[in-house]
């Protein structure tokens, strides 16, 4: 089986569970339960930021990225979170630049919350169905008008490109993606082992 990887864009103020409620997702997914028999990690991940200099996410603690920008190796999957510092970085043209180029080789590009602002803002979300967080749809939904945004979905997914809303919503599209690259088996038991609950229907549950 080849080995998927998931690059992690950070910037300062980035939402941690937008990004390490997915990671978590693509770390645990193994297809045995036996730790003296697992099979090759089916996911490499990685971190990437415009340079190796800790990154304060939002609320304060920092991460040291394991790549740059300009020396990233090839990645299956880029994903994107949003946060705070999206207001910021959506006119960040080294990170846009990043996006697009990266948008043209990934075989998906992901964003969470108000990531897809950074999609939208590098151009890639146009003619596309996106979704993104609540609170700020508004204000993401305008810098890609030309997308076809969707404010119940709790994820989209058109095959190259998928979007989540806020926070936790991440963690089921990972789990999705997942199920997309694995199997359903293979998602259904890293849900199990992170004991979380699973929302797998794109649309939020009913009152």
């Amino acid at each position: 089986m080849a080995t998927r990887t998931v690059g992690m864009l950070l910037f300062p103020g980035f939402e941690p569970l937008d990004a390490f409620g997915p990671l978590e997702a693509f770390v645990i997914s193994r297809f045995s339960g036996r730790a003296d028999d697992a099979p090759p990690h089916p996911f490499r991940l990685l971190t990437v930021a415009e340079n190796t200099q800790p990154v304060a996410m939002t609320g304060g603690p920092r991460v040291v990225p394991d790549a740059r920008l300009a020396d990233c190796p090839s990645l299956d999957v880029l994903w994107v979170p949003g946060g705070a510092g999206t207001r910021r970085e959506y006119r960040n043209a080294n990170l846009l630049d990043f996006i697009r180029e990266r948008a043209e080789e990934v075989e998906v590009l992901a964003s969470v919350c108000t990531g897809a602002a950074l999609l939208g803002a590098a151009g890639r979300l146009n003619g596309c169905a996106a979704t993104t967080n609540r609170r700020a749809f508004d204000w993401v939904a305008g810098l890609a008008p030309a997308a076809r945004w969707d404010r119940e979905a709790r994820w989209v997914d058109t095959g190259r490109i998928v979007t989540a809303a806020g926070v936790s919503a991440g963690i089921d599209m990972a789990l999705h993606l997942v199920e997309r690259f694995l199997g359903a088996d293979a998602a259904a038991t890293a849900a199990r082992r992170m004991e979380y609950g699973w929302i797998r229907d794109t649309r939020p549950p009913g009152p």
